[in-house]
């Protein structure tokens, strides 16, 4: 990944403009994988069911865009749109914009990252032959509290509010499809 991503950096002229290089994500429910070693075997093992594309089963919409099916096949570098509630695993410039600090902790700080991006017309590109697998852990202390505690549920969606005012306010006409994607999800 590292290798493949380096050279995807320098091809694609990431440090002259505005692309988010998006790395497929995948997981597995197992606690021991030996890592796919290419493609071709990361791909027989989502068709044996050993692994997921991320989130199958939870939050699919988080990484949906990414176009798993186009994926499968795809040789070069592809470009896909922003949708709501999309999070993937991005590598950028050094000069991106930076992560809200107002979401720590469990929820948002990446489709806010991303929202962000998009606004500022960054191109998110799918690298063809780079990939990630998430292990399964034990729950962190912050998706405890986000999942058992209402207050917590109801401050993060206070914080998303203000988050798309802000977006709203500062990228004016542009940030009206943030709105309305959240209205419709």
């Amino acid at each position: 990944l590292f290798l493949f991503a380096r050279k995807s950096v320098i091809q694609l002229d990431l440090a002259n403009t505005k692309k988010a290089l998006i790395v497929p994500a995948f997981e597995t429910l197992r606690y021991r994988l030996s890592f796919p070693k290419s493609k071709a075997e990361l791909l027989s093992m989502l068709d044996m069911g050993t692994l997921f594309t991320f989130r199958y089963h939870v939050w699919t919409k988080g990484h949906a865009p990414t176009n798993f099916a186009k994926w499968r096949t795809a040789t070069t570098p592809y470009r896909v749109e922003w949708e709501a509630d999309f999070e993937p695993y991005v590598v950028v410039r050094k000069d991106c914009p930076e992560y809200d600090r107002r979401f720590v902790g469990f929820g948002w700080n990446k489709v806010a990252h991303v929202m962000e991006l998009d606004a500022q017309e960054y191109e998110f590109t799918v690298l063809p032959n780079a990939y990630m697998i998430h292990m399964p852990h034990a729950p962190s202390f912050d998706i405890t509290k986000f999942r058992s505690n209402k207050q917590y549920r109801i401050c993060l969606k206070t914080l998303k509010e203000e988050f798309q005012q802000d977006m709203s306010r500062h990228y004016g006409f542009a940030a009206l499809k943030y709105l309305t994607a959240e209205n419709n999800s």
